[in-house]
């Protein structure tokens, strides 16, 4: 089956004619990118060109895509828009919901039934509005859009960070929070600041040891993980050529990791092949079609620097594998100076736990050069040291796969074959631990390693590798084994050498599957019943948040000055609280208590200056809302990062947060802020931070002058007597302002609706 075919059709009908009017619009050729975007801006071709980095931009997105645990919130968003179905082609995917705890089956059994209630209202509103259901099991968003949905030239938007994986299709997917979904799906078009360009140019090829993994850990290393932000990353060169599709996915997934809008490679053979092998011979041939458009024009490939706003240049024959991490996923350490690196940290040399799969590597070929190192382990007779969990990325990989025999392969060898779903790479992992505060270490194969991402201790130290590294240092349990140059002693006393991995990138025999987990929506939903549980405590139906008076924002009370790092699990927790996506009030309680508090190296735990003592942020927070009592969060850099839950930003408004001002945001967070209603600041003079204190009392100035382009200023009170003026400077434009007139961008939408 081939989904949305008629939509591609018509989007391929277009494209030529879109890209030449581009290319003349602006006077040169063009990257891929930018083909791709001018080919679904919103109303057709503009009078001049756009400015990237400044100008806002309205698209035309072909599709939604959503996660089980923030496609709650989207949706009840959605059945407030006053639409019957859904505008373009969208889908539900259940994988966050999942716990890996004893292994696929029981796991599978245990989230269907303590999470049924979620479950079927996903299935009931996605029946109702012309959703497409992927049921529990079915396999992790971002593997089954792009054995599914995902063609190249096409945009998408999805509400997971990682949406960005299929660009490995040529596609400009994009992660965004749950209202910006909203937007798309009520038929509104989609607003976007037009993305700077930054260009990697791939050389050579792969071989040994290295994997398309490396490529993206590199990056990381080079742009840390906010050197993206703002920007489309786009890869070209003979070496991208030379990738398979599956490998370019990785590549694009964890570019959410370097904040880069998304990231994209041109149509190739490899993904021509790719498309057939999975059933979409007729997208392939449509593609084959227009393929000249479908990727960078020569001159830009040719020179590079004149094109792109940055340029990286990687030679994938002397790439060498790395691992990244622990506590970050850009601290990139080639690995033959990892062994050093560990013994001069002083991290954890023991390995306890090695982890393959997730959204990042979870196709077949990864398996298959992962089963290549666990069938070398059982032929030398190596005891695997670590515990060794195995996540397949959908069920049509975890059937061809058993079919082929890999995960005999790595049942043999002492792994755990989990469900096809997220699992431990979002901490939905009960961990077998005798003591979960100790100092440890594991690596994984997913994309992000915060602290207590994977099991919720802030002394695992979590690294990050290609997953057939992985697999060798699990069976090494050992962090310092380096498989290129080490030996290890088998049961029998002899020293023995892995040898490279070895993989295959399609099935020889094909994919197959029995049941894929799909379900059609109905064809009219209008007596569809949305299930929502009486009482329930994990599902709640939305109150629309308040409009802005006009006023100034007076009396408000520092709620708490984040120190460091603030990613989105620090503003909203997954793990347990994912329970709670679906009820907004119960899942504030979680809101900010992983931010550390400046003044007392706390994490969660703030003043209340009502009474002098203190507590952790959501209940501090609740007692000044009883009051009405407004407040403002302070931040540093890169504040928001991670995923796009847009959680982080709805929480602190329900709670009556009204300001987060911060030294930078990352991209989607920033964007959530805005849809929600909520004010987002940066600072002008980044010291103004340090002018904050503990005591304060806030009042905006100029905020009733509200406009694009002007600085609003705030008037810190400090409990001594003295005062501080500082000015604030915010990304609003003028649609933007009305969506914080209106009290959020869903309220906009439903008066436009009405109207």
């Amino acid at each position: 089956m081939i989904f949305d075919i008629e939509m591609i059709k018509e989007v391929y009908a277009k494209f030529p004619e879109r890209v030449n009017a581009a290319r003349e619009l602006t006077g040169k050729p063009l990257t891929l990118a930018e083909k791709i975007l001018y080919a679904h801006l919103w109303e057709g071709s503009p009078d001049s060109p756009y400015t990237r980095g400044k100008s806002y931009v309205n698209f035309a997105p072909d599709r939604v895509a959503m996660q089980d645990a923030t496609a709650q919130m989207a949706l009840l968003q959605f059945m407030q828009s006053g639409r019957k179905t859904a505008a373009v082609p969208s889908t539900v995917h259940c994988d966050h919901l999942i716990q890996a705890q004893v292994g696929a089956e029981k796991d599978l059994a245990n989230a269907k039934e303590k999470s049924s209630e979620v479950f079927d209202f996903l299935q009931s509103v996605s029946n109702k509005y012309g959703i497409g259901f992927w049921e529990p099991g079915a396999g992790i968003i971002h593997q089954v859009v792009l054995e599914n949905y995902a063609f190249p030239g096409g945009m998408m938007i999805g509400t997971d960070s990682h949406t960005v994986n299929a660009g490995g299709l040529g596609m400009v997917a994009i992660g965004v929070g749950g209202a910006d979904a909203v937007d798309v799906m009520a038929g509104m078009p989609w607003e976007l600041k037009f993305p700077k360009l930054i260009g990697v140019k791939l050389t050579g090829k792969l071989s040994g040891w290295t994997a398309s993994k490396d490529v993206i850990l590199k990056v990381a290393g080079i742009l840390t993980v906010k050197g993206g932000t703002g920007a489309i990353v786009e890869y070209f060169g003979p070496g991208a050529e030379s990738l398979s599709c599956t490998g370019k996915g990785t590549i694009c997934n964890m570019g959410a990791e370097i904040g880069a809008t998304t990231s994209t490679f041109g149509y190739d053979a490899k993904m021509g092949e790719y498309l057939r092998g999975t059933g979409r011979a007729e997208v392939a041939d449509a593609a084959d079609q227009i393929a000249e458009h479908l990727s960078g024009d020569a001159e830009v490939y040719a020179n590079p620097e004149q094109y792109f706003d940055q340029v990286i240049e990687i030679d994938l024959s002397t790439l060498e594998p790395h691992i990244n991490g622990p506590y970050t996923p850009d601290r990139a350490t080639p690995l033959s100076e990892f062994a050093k690196a560990v013994k001069e940290n002083g991290w954890p040399e023991k390995l306890e736990v090695g982890l393959i799969g997730s959204c990042t590597n979870s196709s077949y070929e990864d398996l298959t050069r992962s089963a290549s190192i666990a069938q070398q382990a059982i032929d030398k007779k190596l005891k695997v040291k670590s515990e060794f969990t195995v996540t397949p990325g959908s069920e049509q990989v975890r059937f061809t796969a058993e079919r082929d025999g890999l995960l005999d392969r790595f049942d043999a060898m002492g792994g755990v074959v989990l469900a096809n779903a997220c699992g431990p790479c979002i901490g939905q992992w009960a961990r077998h631990t005798d003591d979960p505060d100790r100092k440890n270490s594991i690596i994984t194969s997913f994309n992000r390693n915060f602290a207590k991402r994977n099991d919720g201790n802030p002394n695992t130290h979590s690294f990050v590798a290609s997953p057939e590294l992985v697999t060798a240092l699990a069976i090494a349990g050992d962090l310092t084994f380096n498989p290129m140059t080490d030996t290890l002693v088998n049961e029998s006393g002899e020293e023995v050498r892995l040898e490279e991995p070895l993989g295959i990138e399609m099935p020889p025999a094909g994919y197959a599957v029995e049941n894929n987990g799909y379900h059609e929506p109905a064809s009219d939903g209008s007596n569809v019943e949305v299930v929502v549980a009486q009482g329930s405590e994990r599902l709640q139906l939305l109150d629309p948040f308040q409009p802005w008076d006009g006023k100034n924002i007076e009396g408000m009370k520092l709620i708490i000055k984040a120190k460091g790092k603030c990613t989105t699990d620090h503003i909203s927790m997954a793990g347990p609280w994912l329970r709670f996506r679906g009820h907004l009030d119960n899942i504030s309680n979680n809101t900010l208590t992983g931010a550390i508090n400046y003044f007392n190296g706390e994490a969660g735990l703030v003043k209340n200056q009502l009474t002098g003592e203190y507590g952790s942020v959501p209940d501090v927070q609740r007692a000044y809302k009883a009051e009405g009592i407004p407040t403002i969060v302070v931040g540093d850099h890169n504040y928001g990062e991670g995923s796009s839950r847009e959680h982080a930003a709805m929480q602190p408004r329900h709670l009556g947060m009204r300001i987060v001002l911060v030294k930078s945001f990352a991209r989607i967070h920033e964007t959530n802020l805005k849809k929600q209603g909520m004010l987002g600041l940066t600072f002008a003079n980044e010291a103004d931070y340090d002018k904050f204190q503990e005591d304060d009392t806030i009042d905006t100035l100029d905020l009733n002058e509200f406009q694009e382009g002007k600085p609003i200023h705030l008037k810190l009170k400090h409990a001594d007597g003295s005062e501080d003026t500082i000015t604030c400077e915010h990304t609003y434009n003028d649609s933007q302002i009305a969506w914080f007139r209106a009290g959020s961008a869903l309220n906009k939408i439903k008066a436009e609706n009405k109207a």
